[in-house]
């Protein structure tokens, strides 16, 4: 995808799509809305990468992103991605459903269908849901700097480029073989990037590799950058193999290559300890102690041979002749020479006891003949060993630890490095899961069911709204159809509210492509979704003409809309309102709007219009222990009865042989006639 390509994505300014340029594949992923993907761009957040993705989805379809067009249809549609975020168990996942939104495209929306109808076949089991809780996309490990080993060559251009490409080791510019035999003595590895010193031949057991094809693939130069990929992202990988041993499935739905090893990789983490060092070696871990042991180890060697000369010493009676004694003194003699002479056994002994004690706490077989070099045959008390040696000792270890160190770490990366792709195919494929896997949670628990988009307006059957609170297995479900402009009418507490809300909610899960909540929807696609919320009281003038202009944007063209407005009488005089509504009613009719208008003044506003104008109603069919008694799906063409009215029928029943028998029965015929 090219630089002015990215730009053309809304909300995708310059600098995003410098980092967005980075990715491998960034048409793929803002195609895909793989959020994985495009949080690995320098600096891309994962809520930031959700965003990107969905603006990217809008662009690609040509969708404007206008459907939610009130504050209370994006509060529906807030509640329903909420529903699907807490049936996620990753983040990743959470982020990843901001990229299923409502749309008007036919496109969009048969995109996400086919991905949702695949989706609920999958079964949530709780073995998997708590594998994928430990699932995370794969990050960046921190910089590597490698100490042991360096580059060296004699061109400047080259020298620059090495820089650039393995920033994890110094590289130093050369002239002869002596600046390499230099160079050898101070790194455990040289490798030389110049052909031209192929055959160099240098003294001593310097680890000098010629390779001017180094810089081909840096990754063999520095195993570690592939050590510390896998090391930094072990946990992360462990539970998707877990994700991958328990999913049904999972390998050929997401399509991973059937080369992936899952138990080599899973042996390749064991092998490795946090910090991308090879840890299954005995030999290493021999070298480690004996280096980390040596002082320690020749401490102890030395006490041996020291207290066993003092033990001896201790058991002998030496006797010295005067002519003896005078003859050491005139020789500058010491102990060292009395020792010679009266226990040169018992020296020989304790140092050979220092010697084997040396030996065998380093626990390195072939540095046996040099270890016993650090205590000579001289006599001398207390013993001491030989720095010299010891520093060799020391020496040689490292620079053997440090190179079989090196030889593991290019012998793993090298099979780890291959996992490298599947691995993150692995994750991101496990990731995915969850997402999928988050839906079909979704469709279960709401017993949803794949709506049929087609005809005009919305028809509902068995459908319940997932967002009362209320536990889901009490919500009445509720059949209603509305084409055209409706008036909804009904008791306080019927449900005139929550069947808005339910009509608001099938419409915005099924233009996001999910299965609706509801035992069968046939639904029209809407270009936008408008949601008139209930006011809180009376109007001021200012807000009063902020809604009149509202509805007049509304009636304006012919557009495929849905209307929802939940008693608009509350923004002014009953009257008023009346023929406000009426006049909005009017005009939403002739535009081939759906609509539904809640009111408490449906007889008035049919006074008042001029069209014709639907009067459905919610009944209640009575009232039992002072509780309502409601039928919830509205009956169609019908004008429900208010609660006062049910309040005076029980009455003028309940007194019809009592003293206000009259009064009750006048009142009733008074709502008769109303009605009528």
């Amino acid at each position: 995808m090219e630089f002015e390509e990215l730009e053309s994505i809304p909300g995708v300014g310059s600098k995003t799509a410098e980092r967005l340029a980075e990715l491998d594949d960034p048409a793929g992923a803002l195609a895909d809305g793989d959020v994985a993907a495009i949080s690995r761009a320098p600096g891309i957040s994962e809520g930031r990468a959700a965003r990107i993705a969905r603006a990217a989805i809008r662009h690609r379809h040509g969708d404007s992103g206008g459907f939610l067009a009130t504050d209370r249809a994006e509060e529906l549609y807030g509640s329903v991605l909420g529903l699907l975020k807490e049936r996620a168990a990753t983040e990743y996942g959470r982020k990843r459903l901001e990229t299923l939104y409502p749309s008007a495209s036919a496109a969009r929306i048969e995109e996400v269908r086919t991905f949702a109808k695949n989706a609920v076949e999958r079964e949530p089991t709780p073995e998997l849901l708590a594998a994928l809780a430990g699932v995370e996309p794969l990050d960046a490990p921190p910089d590597v700097q490698v100490r042991d080993r360096c580059l060296a060559t004699s061109d400047a251009e080259t020298y620059s480029e090495a820089r650039t490409a393995v920033p994890e080791l110094s590289v130093e510019l050369v002239e002869d073989a002596r600046d390499i035999s230099d160079l050898a003595r101070g790194y455990s590895t040289v490798v030389v990037l110049d052909g031209a010193f192929t055959g160099l031949d240098l003294d001593g057991d310097a680890d000098v590799r010629v390779d001017p094809k180094a810089m081909d693939d840096p990754a063999t130069v520095v195993p570690e950058r592939t050590l510390a990929f896998f090391a930094h992202n072990r946990e992360r990988l462990r539970a998707a193999t877990s994700v991958y041993e328990v999913a049904p499935g999972f390998e050929p739905q997401f399509g991973i290559d059937s080369s992936v090893d899952v138990g080599t990789l899973e042996e390749g983490l064991e092998r490795l300890d946090d910090a991308g060092d090879v840890v299954d070696d005995d030999r290493l871990r021999a070298l480690d102690a004996a280096i980390d042991d040596l002082d320690t180890a020749v401490s102890m060697a030395e006490n041996v041979a020291n207290d066993r000369l003092r033990a001896a010493i201790e058991e002998r009676d030496v006797t010295i002749e005067g002519a003896d004694l005078l003859s050491l003194v005139e020789r500058g003699a010491g102990v060292d020479s009395l020792l010679q002479r009266e226990l040169a056994g018992e020296f020989a002994e304790a140092v050979e006891a220092a010697r084997d004690r040396l030996v065998e706490t380093l626990g390195v077989d072939d540095y046996e003949s040099l270890a016993r070099q650090a205590f000579g045959e001289d006599p001398t008390f207390p013993v001491e060993h030989d720095g010299r040696v010891i520093d060799r000792l020391r020496e040689e270890l490292t620079v053997d630890r440090d190179r079989r160190a090196a030889r593991l770490k290019r012998e793993l990366a090298a099979e780890l490095r291959e996992l490298r792709e599947p691995s993150e195919t692995l994750v991101e494929a496990a990731l995915e899961l969850d997402v999928e896997l988050a839906v079909a949670q979704f469709a279960r628990d709401f017993e949803c069911s794949f709506p049929t988009f087609g005809g005009n307006g919305v028809a509902i059957e068995g459908g319940r709204s997932p967002l009362l609170d209320v536990e889901f297995d009490e919500v009445e479900p509720v059949d209603y159809e509305v084409t055209g402009v409706s008036l909804l009418s009904g008791v306080n507490s019927g449900g005139k509210t929550s069947t808005l809300d339910l009509i608001g909610t099938v419409v915005i899960v099924a233009q996001m492509g999910l299965p609706v909540p509801a035992e069968s929807v046939r639904v029209q696609r809407f270009e936008a979704l408008h949601y008139q919320a209930k006011t809180q009281g009376t109007l001021d003038a200012g807000a009063f003409e902020s809604t009149l202009l509202e509805f007049g944007s509304l009636v304006g063209g012919r557009r495929t809309r849905l209307v929802l407005v939940d008693e608009l009488e509350s923004i002014t005089e009953p009257g008023a309102s009346a023929v406000i509504i009426a006049g909005i009613l009017e005009a939403m009719a002739e535009n081939d709007s759906t609509a539904v208008f809640v009111s408490h003044l449906a007889g008035e506003i049919l006074e008042a219009t001029e069209t014709d104008v639907s009067v459905d109603g919610i009944e209640a069919v009575g009232l039992v222990d002072g509780e309502l008694q409601v039928n919830r799906s509205p009956v169609k063409n019908h004008l429900a009865r208010s609660t006062p009215e049910l309040i005076v029928e029980k009455l003028a029943e309940e007194q019809a042989d009592g003293t206000g028998s009259a009064f009750y029965a006048n009142l009733l015929e008074k709502f008769d006639a109303d009605s009528g």
